[in-house]
């Protein structure tokens, strides 16, 4: 049994089609969303999303956003979600590297180590995404 899934983001739509199931990481944790599901909506957290098609499982690094169900459908809208495929090792370790230098700085206002932690938190989800396409 299958859903309607579509994601979209600032950057246009990632996909839209038929989906088994997807796994995604909520502010609140990880959630699963099979046919059938109860309407749902919930902010997005920083994580990796699993979205099965025809029994393959296909990765991506998803961060910010909402996601809903609404009648059956399911719609992720993103502020980020790029495929595992996608992603460039280098780029995500490189941003590593910079919010960690970033991090190691005295005297960093609130609003800086606030940015830095993110940009952190974001290029390691990259790169474990990534890493296990």
């Amino acid at each position: 049994m299958t859903f309607h899934l579509q994601i979209v983001t600032p950057d246009g739509l990632a996909f839209e089609g038929e989906a088994d199931k997807i796994s995604v990481r909520t502010q609140e944790g990880i959630i699963g969303i099979l046919a059938r599901h109860i309407d749902y909506v919930a902010p997005l957290g920083m994580g990796e999303a699993v979205i099965t098609v025809d029994g393959v499982n296909r990765r991506a690094a998803c961060i910010g956003g909402m996601v809903a169900v609404q009648n059956g459908a399911v719609r992720l809208v993103a502020t980020t979600f790029e495929w595992a495929e996608d992603i460039d090792l280098e780029r995500a370790r490189e941003a590593e590297q910079r919010a960690r230098e970033i991090l190691s700085r005295e005297n960093l206002s609130e609003r800086d180590l606030k940015l830095a932690e993110a940009r952190l938190h974001r290029a390691l989800v990259r790169q474990a995404v990534g890493e296990r396409k």
